[in-house]
């Protein structure tokens, strides 16, 4: 139990730097959108969600998930990575939308609260789930995965295996 908690506590510090890394990212392109060119706020935070979950998905893949599956899983993984990534820029830019457009709360200040903080929690806690059961699955350590060669090598000394002699049976002459 305790290493289950020691691994899921790295998973989250890592996953937390890397988020951290992304957040950043997201900030700073969020900030040059809305203020240097000005475009509207959810274009500006789509944009930079999108650009931060390029730089989360080379950092979770790559260091926070680099153990976990194989070269063959990798286009169903960024496919789900995608889909669970599109539905925290979602969240994340509908708290910012609900802000700035339903609440009328439109200073600088309010839309990176909404976005940055509020919107950015909700999606990160989405992401960090999402990601963990869906995306970077990985087998548990005491499953051991079979390949054709194992099951080849496990068939192959079954076979080779020397029986026991068989034991000689009484016959019983009186019945």
């Amino acid at each position: 139990m305790r290493s289950r908690l020691e691994r899921l506590a790295r998973e989250i510090a890592k996953f937390g730097a890397v988020g951290a890394i992304g957040f950043v990212v997201n900030f700073i392109v969020f900030n040059i959108c809305v203020h240097g060119f000005g475009l509207a706020v959810v274009r500006s935070g789509v944009i930079a969600t999108a650009v931060a979950i390029g730089t989360n998905y080379i950092g979770n893949r790559y260091w926070t998930y680099r153990h976990d599956g194989d070269k063959n899983r990798r286009s169903r993984e960024l496919s789900l990575f995608l889909l669970f990534s599109g539905i925290g820029l979602v969240i994340e830019n509908g708290v910012l939308a609900l802000s700035h457009y339903g609440l009328g709360l439109t200073t600088p200040l309010a839309d990176n609260v909404a976005k940055n903080v509020v919107g950015l929690g909700l999606g990160t806690v989405f992401r960090f789930w999402s990601y963990r059961t869906w995306v970077f699955r990985t087998l548990p350590a005491d499953t051991a995965v079979v390949t054709a060669d194992a099951f080849a090598v496990e068939t192959a000394e079954s076979f080779l295996a020397v029986a026991p002699p068989p034991q000689p049976q009484r016959v019983d002459a009186t019945k």
